[in-house]
């Protein structure tokens, strides 16, 4: 599991390999990840959109930016959490992901750029 804080929003982030949904021999390698996003702050953030850098070793790096995460811009309280399944797809068993999430501090309307840490995704075929 990796984790970032940014002014009092912690995001972690756990990896999964989908070796059952994989398919190595067609260059098709599934992932999935768990992401827990937690206010700390004083604040009640919405989430309003994310960006993600996508990189795989056998392809180019990719940019993917969107409204909300998996069709939802969850209101986050002081103490409260978030957390949500996504997945990605590979064309090689090796690769990373980071981004940011656009969060609006309700109280007064500013937006912060939320770091979301970077995380590898590697397939158990690779791994020792």
């Amino acid at each position: 599991m990796v984790i970032a804080e940014t002014k009092g929003i912690q995001v972690s982030v756990d990896v999964t390999y989908q070796a059952e949904f994989s398919s190595p021999h067609q260059h098709h390698y599934v992932f999935t990840y768990k992401v827990t996003i937690q206010n700390k702050s004083q604040h009640t953030h919405q989430l309003l959109r994310r960006k993600w850098e996508i990189f795989d070793a056998a392809e180019s790096p990719k940019l993917v930016e969107g409204d909300g995460v998996v069709g939802q811009q969850p209101v986050l309280e002081p103490g409260e959490s978030h957390t949500y399944v996504s997945g990605c797809n590979l064309k090689s068993g090796l690769g990373k992901m980071k981004g940011s999430y656009t969060m609006e501090k309700l109280m007064d309307g500013s937006l912060v750029e939320v770091t979301v840490p970077e995380f590898q995704m590697i397939a158990t075929i690779f791994q020792n």
